[in-house]
């Protein structure tokens, strides 16, 4: 069989795929694979391993008749017209459980991040303009006993409120449904609009559905505290960035912590970048070295199993 990886990584796991099908990879490390390379180094491929950036859609599997799998290297699937997909026969593999742990602390890290105005603080030094001390210089806020709210309880929401709970907070969730690992921890089910009016931290870890997207809008953050800080680790596409802005503007929310965005990369002038009390990372939630490893052997193992005939480790089940 013949295989695409869409970016590159250690030679090492290339030579071992490499012991067991043809593989090409496009050699850029951090730029994504333009579209019409994509579409013309696939067209003979049977198994693609691609990332985020890479959209598989209807044009890119009618243009590819040899497809037979699609491993993302993400938990996430957001990009893939996953349905169409089954409807060819088409095996759809993403990464789950290996990155759960670490997503989870940089979910926790941008809490305290955000909270504690870190960067700003960090900038106030590097710039030249630490003058001296004074008792609410940069001052923010609290977290130990503060309410949390995370929407979206599954493995990485349940590993953050362990956390969570390490701090004295009070956990609280809104989910598609009860989660039984969230009620064994002591964290409270609630109501999406009991979540909005009532958390002091609201933490979105949720996949992006068609039911979730764009649920983080004006009216949404109407009704949270002035004091709460928003969190998104989850996708992008929950927020509707232009109320998000307002919100912040307007100060009807404290401030936000965000790791995705609708369309990225994003470049300097996007107006997130300009608020102080809007703290941007490049989605970096499962960046350590170990898990990006784990991920990438994820990847390669499926891709194995399946050359091999036989069923990969982890096939997407359920859109």
């Amino acid at each position: 069989m013949k295989v695409l990886i869409t970016r590159s990584i250690p030679k090492h796991y290339v030579e071992q795929l490499e012991s067991v099908a043809e593989v090409e990879v496009y050699p850029e490390t951090i730029k994504p694979m333009p579209r019409e390379a994509l579409l013309e180094s696939s067209k003979d491929k049977s198994i693609v391993i691609s990332m985020l950036s890479d959209t598989i859609d209807k044009e890119f599997i009618d243009n590819n008749p040899d497809l037979k799998a699609v491993i993302n290297l993400a938990v996430g699937y957001d990009n893939i017209d996953i349905d169409y997909a089954r409807s060819k026969d088409i095996t759809v593999c993403n990464t789950p459980d290996v990155l759960t742990e670490t997503t989870a602390e940089l979910a926790f890290t941008l809490m305290f991040v955000t909270a504690r105005r870190i960067i700003e603080a960090n900038e106030l030094v590097k710039e030249g303009n630490w003058v001296g001390w004074s008792p609410y210089l940069l001052a923010g806020l609290d977290v130990y006993k503060k309410t949390v709210g995370i929407f979206g309880m599954g493995n990485i929401g349940t590993a953050l409120a362990k956390r969570c709970i390490g701090l004295n907070m009070h956990v609280q969730y809104h989910n598609r449904s009860e989660s039984e690992a969230a009620k064994a921890l002591g964290a409270n089910y609630v109501s999406f609009n009991e979540l909005l009016e009532t958390s002091d931290f609201i933490i979105c870890t949720a996949p992006l559905t068609n039911e979730t997207k764009n649920i983080f809008n004006k009216d949404a953050f109407k009704k949270m505290k002035s004091s709460v800080i928003f969190i998104n680790i989850g996708r992008g596409g929950h927020v509707v960035e232009n109320d998000l802005l307002e919100a912040i503007q307007n100060e009807e929310i404290y401030a936000a912590g965000i790791d995705v965005l609708n369309n990225e990369p994003v470049g300097k002038e996007h107006p997130f970048l300009s608020e102080k009390r809007i703290t941007v990372l490049p989605h970096i939630g499962s960046a350590t070295v170990d898990t990006r490893n784990a991920m990438i052997e994820l990847c390669i193992k499926n891709a194995e199993l399946i050359i091999e005939g036989k069923k990969p480790v982890s096939e997407v089940k359920n859109n």
